[in-house]
């Protein structure tokens, strides 16, 4: 006779993806997600429970949300990533139009958001957020109001407007970095900034959204964030604005990434109570890769494709061992809206 086993009621473990932003530094976690998806059954994006992403990383969390292949995506950035950023034609060219670029970023967003926008529709279509088979938490910012505009999924009985959205515009506004891009207007009108003005690391948001809203016990959640590039620089003692100028985005954008990955270790108890959160993010030299510079992209998809093996021994007992379950959103979309 065979005894009935203890019955656990310990919650499901809920399994997060946090990607960064980082222009067409993006290249790398797209890579490191491609590589990983190369052993797996489906798209990478089924096995996760909830996906945010700021920026470049906002577009790739909406693509994988959307059941679009890693590898797809990744596509993207290395073939249409130097069109996006005009460094498509032959040497002379380019330089050419790098030097008018910088003339123009003085006066006027420094590319043209319509390339990006082409491209973009190229690979989400017409598909309304609503059509994510995962949760999707996408920070904007709304620069009328100068106030928080985050783009989410129906996992929530408020959330009654976002998921009837396009997908690009989400897409678009996450992405309007201040100067490199014109700020984007939806559909209805609402003038957009890119997420990274005050979340480039999405994971506290990510966190809360999980513990709050959706109600997910800390213990429970297992978050996957994902850096573009860490860069590694000294700031003087006592430097002056010509000290400091280059510097001075990059250091918010350090602080408010590290603030953030602060906040989720306390919230889910990592380290002290057990492992919560897998950062993955390499170290390069200051300046070394660039925002809108395509020259380097095969380097950084080299060095997703490396980190993903090197990750791969702690990151797949945890985050691949199966599909995550199945989303069901509180407002599913009519046929009138697809």
């Amino acid at each position: 006779m065979t005894l009935p086993g203890p019955v656990s009621d310990a919650p499901p473990i809920r399994r997060l993806l946090c990607i960064d932003g980082g222009g067409i530094m993006g290249t790398l976690p797209a890579s490191f997600l491609a590589s990983l998806e190369e052993d797996l059954d489906r798209p990478i994006g089924d096995y996760f429970d909830l996906i945010a992403g700021t920026s470049t990383g906002g577009i790739l969390a909406i693509g994988l949300a959307m059941g679009i292949p890693a590898r797809e995506l990744l596509d993207l950035y290395v073939h249409r990533g130097p069109h996006i950023f005009g460094q498509s034609g032959g040497a002379l060219a380019t330089l050419t139009g790098d030097m008018w670029r910088r003339l123009k970023h003085v006066f006027a967003p420094k590319h043209d958001a319509d390339l990006l926008r082409s491209e973009l529709i190229s690979v989400l279509g017409g598909r309304r957020i609503g059509e994510a088979t995962a949760r999707l938490v996408i920070p904007a910012w709304d620069a009328d109001h100068r106030g928080v505009y985050i783009f989410k999924t129906a996992h929530h009985p408020r959330l009654k407007t976002d998921y009837k959205r396009l997908a690009v515009d989400a897409a678009m506004a996450t992405a309007a970095a201040p100067t490199y891009y014109k700020r984007h207007r939806t559909a209805e009108d609402v003038g957009l900034l890119d997420g990274g003005v005050w979340a480039n690391n999405p994971i506290a948001l990510a966190v809360v959204e999980a513990i709050t809203l959706l109600g997910w016990p800390a213990s429970s959640l297992r978050v996957l964030s994902l850096g573009c590039v860490n860069e590694v620089y000294m700031i003087g003692e006592a430097a002056g604005l010509g000290g400091l100028a280059k510097d001075v985005t990059r250091l918010f954008m350090d602080g408010q990434s590290h603030g953030a990955l602060g906040m989720a270790k306390l919230l889910t108890g990592h380290e002290y109570e057990r492992n919560a959160i897998f950062r993955c993010c390499p170290d390069v030299p200051k300046d070394f890769f660039k925002l809108d510079d395509t020259r380097r992209v095969k380097q950084l998809k080299g060095m997703g494709a490396s980190s993903a093996r090197k990750e791969r021994p702690r990151l797949e007992p945890v985050f691949l061992t199966g599909p995550a379950e199945v989303f069901h959103p509180f407002y599913p979309l009519k046929g009138a809206e697809l």
